[in-house]
């Protein structure tokens, strides 16, 4: 049985957030590992009269992968998209194409129906201000430092560079998309700026919540050397695995604005929390970088110190700016 709060909260997010009207095709995009949530939309749906379709399509091998053919056309003729899939498919050539050609789409890698109950259940007005203010800070910063007490140090540029667009979880206007749940702001670094070491010690997106810490190396923007244990040895297989050197380039720094986000061990989530910090590597051509790549992986930082340009944005986790 369907909790009844869930089927409420997402017609709410496809009427309010995504604008469905009726008349309009809804295309739900899912796989054999994501039928329940699809299926609470699909319900949700029926109120707005839109024309609703659920296509199933194959479990991608990773995060970025690009779908079938047919998937982007499918996309293409909907009004509106869903993107409910194991693993995202925000960061493809696919997903572009879809919104230069109007759709309006969420996409919602992973995303359970536990959710309902955290992240997707947020005040989004209030999520949006958040993300709206912090992307102005990124869009004017130039040198970044970031550090941690578990031992995270790096510095990185985002000089010239443009935060593309809040992650507000308002997608009402053709062509606009984003993450539901939503609640970050989030820039493009330059590509070969990226210097230190990342203590990985929460959730990590190939991975899940991590047991012990990962610690990656970086130089001129690139994941250099994985120390660790087991969680290391398989993060590198996982690189291996993809067989692309652009998956180990900066692609992206996110910095979330949900309070109402957990920490799942599952990114789309965890990485809206409030107050905290993502990297991600690979796939960044899509929001104004320069680094194709077949995924991109984001890498969560808890209790985060943030400076842009000698102003701190963030103290272990806490804002020192007014956000609200």
């Amino acid at each position: 049985m369907i909790d009844s709060t869930y089927i409420k909260t997402a017609h709410k997010l496809l009427k309010e957030n995504l604008g469905v009207r009726s008349g309009e095709k809804l295309s739900i995009i899912t796989d054999a590992q994501m039928l329940e949530t699809a299926e609470i939309f699909q319900i949700a749906s029926a109120p707005l009269n839109s024309k609703t379709v659920v296509t199933v399509i194959p479990t991608a091998r990773h995060r970025g992968q690009e779908p079938p053919e047919q998937t982007v056309e499918l996309m293409k003729s909907s009004d509106v998209a869903l993107l409910l899939t194991k693993f995202s498919i925000s960061h493809t050539i696919a997903r572009l194409r879809a919104t230069e050609a109007g759709v309006r789409m969420a996409s919602m890698g992973n995303v359970t129906p536990d959710m309902f109950e955290g992240a997707l259940s947020a005040d989004y007005s209030k999520v949006a201000k958040r993300a709206e203010t912090i992307s102005q800070y990124l869009s004017k910063g130039s040198k970044v430092r970031i550090k941690t007490v578990s031992g995270t140090d790096l510095t990185l540029s985002i000089a010239g560079r443009k935060a593309p667009f809040p992650d507000t979880g308002f997608y009402v206007e053709n062509g606009k998309w984003g993450n539901l749940p939503a609640g970050e702001a989030f820039i493009a670094p330059i590509e070969d700026s990226l210097n230190g070491v990342l203590v990985a010690d929460s959730t990590i997106a190939p991975l899940g919540m991590v047991k012990e810490p990962v610690i990656l190396h970086m130089d001129s923007g690139r994941i250099e050397r994985i120390e660790g244990g087991r969680e290391a040895t398989a993060l590198r297989s996982f690189f291996d695995g993809v067989g692309d050197p652009n998956a180990l380039v900066i692609a992206e720094l996110g910095i979330g604005t949900n309070d109402r986000a957990r920490l799942t061990g599952k990114i789309i989530e965890d990485e809206k929390k409030l107050g905290t910090l993502h990297l991600g590597f690979g796939m960044n051509i899509d929001f104004g970088g320069k680094n194709e790549s077949k995924t991109h992986n984001d890498f969560l930082v808890l209790n985060p110190t943030l400076e842009i340009d000698g102003k701190t944005l963030l103290k272990s986790g806490v804002f020192q700016i007014e956000i609200e």
